[in-house]
């Protein structure tokens, strides 16, 4: 049994939270065990658990104060300092890429142009080799018809009877011109 004060107590909660007095019991015990309170002790001052609530504040605030000044801010100081050292590294080894690529692309350019004039010369050879072979089959064409009507003369030559010498000397000139020729 409760007194009429708590009895009171507990009917003004229960209306203010819309709860049942079972509720409201089984809710204040939790309350009162997860916070680790002795009701059998008097309750502080709220000045006191503000003063105790602040010291906390005061030590977490110290302790995270020290440990960024122990721990963090060297750790920032090298990660800044590494992170500017890569970065160096990269634009060095940046400008060294670019250089070796330029030194190949000249490299190669000159090759390039090696070869291309190298094609040249040999194009320009072939060209006048070309030339030449189509000079010589000319020669050739025309000497091959030349040989062929000497070759004709000479069967008609042969073929003339004893009766035909005004025929046969034309035909010993026309074959003495196209070897003259």
């Amino acid at each position: 049994s409760i007194d009429k004060e708590t009895a009171s107590l507990v009917e003004k909660i229960c209306k203010r939270y819309s709860l049942k007095k079972s509720e409201v019991v089984k809710l204040a015990f939790g309350y009162i065990d997860k916070a680790h309170i002795n009701p059998s002790e008097a309750p502080e001052s709220v000045k006191s658990e503000l003063a105790k609530i602040n010291k906390r504040q005061d030590d977490i605030i110290r302790f995270i104060r020290h440990y960024e000044e122990e721990q963090l801010n060297p750790m920032i100081r090298t990660t800044n300092s590494i992170a500017l050292r890569f970065d160096a590294i990269g634009k060095t080894l940046e400008t060294l890429i670019l250089s070796q690529l330029e030194a190949n692309q000249e490299r190669q350019t000159a090759v390039l142009k090696k070869l291309s004039e190298q094609f040249c010369n040999h194009a320009d050879v072939i060209n006048s080799q070309s030339k030449q072979i189509n000079a010589l089959y000319q020669i050739h064409q025309r000497d091959y018809k030349k040989l062929f009507h000497l070759i004709q003369l000479y069967s008609e030559l042969s073929a003339c009877g004893v009766m035909d010498s005004k025929r046969k000397e034309n035909m010993k000139a026309e074959i003495s011109n196209l070897i003259n020729i």
